[in-house]
């Protein structure tokens, strides 16, 4: 039976309730959608509807994001995400799995099948690879206790800072249509319906926690990471947007880290080129998978 819409279901990871929208058909092979940072599960729902009669469609909310639950201390690090995949997979006892995944979601992604190759069958990776090597580079020149002092001035301030309130629903759209010029209206609007809440003054406020604007000071060095990505074993697409600012892997070097990977450019798409080129971005993906 193929659901109108997606319902929503929650699994426990690190002791932290985490939701994921469910779009049936579970007698069809698995399909995960990762969402990026500071984005939701509800993203996908242009996707996920394209692709359900084909596919069960499960869209997890990530830790901070969305529905789920905020990590109790503001820490948010790449391996506590990688476990929350891990979890969702293992729980749910999708694998082996297809994962199409965007931005921080497709960092995750990758790294979990390069820890599990046998349990991903297809991935792709929307401008998934994180910072160029050029970026990396600059990060380095700051030495390691100023980088440490800056997280902890970094996650003081957050301590003090609110969430951002929007006096209408209408001024939320108003922000997100201005932040992401590429969105269509129709886009942007859906966006912020779901990716807001009410809060008790009839203001409105971003889902996503504001400690997800921290520095990232403590994560897998970049060697470690590459060579998860060479233990991916499984057919891999990356996909860039010419108007991004993502680095393509193609120019800085990365794609030589990858067994079975190729590149895809879209033109006129920033970073959310699923957004932005949707029929382009369809049409790749189900030829791909």
């Amino acid at each position: 039976m193929i659901n109108v819409g997606p319902t929503s279901h929650s699994f426990i990871s690190q002791r932290l309730r985490l939701h994921y929208c469910d779009w049936g058909n579970p007698d069809a092979p698995p399909l995960l959608l990762l969402h990026g940072g500071r984005d939701h599960a509800r993203s996908w729902d242009w996707v996920a509807r394209d692709l359900q009669r084909d596919w069960h469609i499960i869209a997890p909310d990530l830790r901070g994001h969305g529905d789920s639950a905020w990590a109790p201390d503001g820490d948010y690090q790449t391996h506590s995400y990688v476990y929350d995949l891990a979890q969702l997979v293992h729980q749910l006892k999708l694998a082996p799995v297809t994962i199409v995944a965007h931005s921080m979601g497709g960092n995750i992604a990758l790294r979990y099948a390069g820890l599990y190759p046998e349990n991903v069958k297809k991935l792709v990776a929307i401008e998934g690879l994180g910072p160029s090597p050029k970026m990396l580079a600059e990060r380095m020149k700051t030495d390691f206790a100023q980088r440490q002092r800056d997280w902890i001035d970094a996650k003081r301030a957050a301590a003090a800072r609110q969430p951002k309130r929007y006096a209408t629903l209408e001024d939320a759209f108003a922000r997100m249509h201005q932040e992401n010029a590429f969105l269509s209206e129709e886009q942007a609007r859906h966006l912020t319906i779901h990716g807001t809440h009410r809060n008790e003054d009839g203001s409105y406020s971003w889902k996503f926690d504001n400690y997800l604007h921290l520095p990232w000071a403590h994560d897998t060095h970049p060697d470690q990471v590459a060579e998860l990505w060479r233990r991916i074993t499984c057919p891999t697409l990356l996909m860039y947007g010419e108007k991004s600012w993502a680095s393509n892997p193609e120019s800085d070097g990365r794609i030589a880290h990858f067994q079975n990977a190729r590149v895809v450019n879209f033109a006129d798409a920033g970073h959310w080129l699923h957004h932005d080129q949707f029929d382009r971005f369809m049409a790749e993906l189900r030829g791909f998978l």
